[in-house]
């Protein structure tokens, strides 16, 4: 396999949760964002922190130096410090920018080159497939959370709960094809 063809692929699953992300952050009210139903969660906008600083840190000069950077306070980003919607999508769309450029200079490299997270030497390949562990999983935390706050209100992102005939229905009428998943699932978002 090419690293196109692999990094083309992660690239589009990716953009799937930043988008499936938003698309939960733009149905909440500003303050939505900073609700914490206990001591023991975070809010959204705390998530939001740590992921973008999750991503600044790894993906940061990621071939010359650690991605644990020294500069990193990994503990300060579950402090809740933000105080706008605004500063909140900053956050967010410095840590996407910063990892997605980090993936296309990834185009001419072999995905076997190792670097290093926390002084743990890995391939490219490892600390990319780390990450689509690590980000849809907080991903996944923003969308449940919003869900739980909008109630009733709540606009789906995926198949809409008792509507899985339906969208079969409509997958199996169309001829077979050879595409990603998260073309189809894109175009549902827009």
């Amino acid at each position: 396999m090419k690293n196109n063809n692999y990094l083309e692929s992660i690239k589009k699953q990716f953009l799937y949760y930043k988008t499936i992300g938003e698309k939960a952050i733009d149905q909440l009210e500003e303050e939505q964002l900073f609700i914490s139903v206990n001591d023991n969660t975070n809010s959204i906008a705390t998530i939001i922190k740590h992921l973008s600083g999750n991503m600044l840190s790894r993906w940061t000069d990621f071939l010359t130096s650690d991605g644990e950077k020294e500069w990193r306070n990994r503990d300060s980003e579950f402090n809740e410090t933000l105080n706008s919607k605004e500063e909140i999508l900053e956050l967010w769309n410095a840590g996407w920018n910063c990892f997605f450029n980090a993936l296309n200079v990834m185009q001419d490299l072999e995905l076997t080159t190792i670097i290093y997270i926390r002084n743990e030497g890995q391939s490219i390949l490892d600390a990319v497939n780390r990450q689509l562990a690590h980000y849809p999983y907080h991903i996944g935390q923003i969308v449940f959370y919003a869900k739980m706050l909008k109630k009733d209100e709540w606009n789906s992102l995926s198949i809409p709960k008792n509507k899985s005939d339906l969208y079969n229905d409509d997958k199996f009428s169309k001829e077979k094809s050879i595409k990603n998943y998260t073309d189809d699932e894109m175009d549902k978002l827009k």
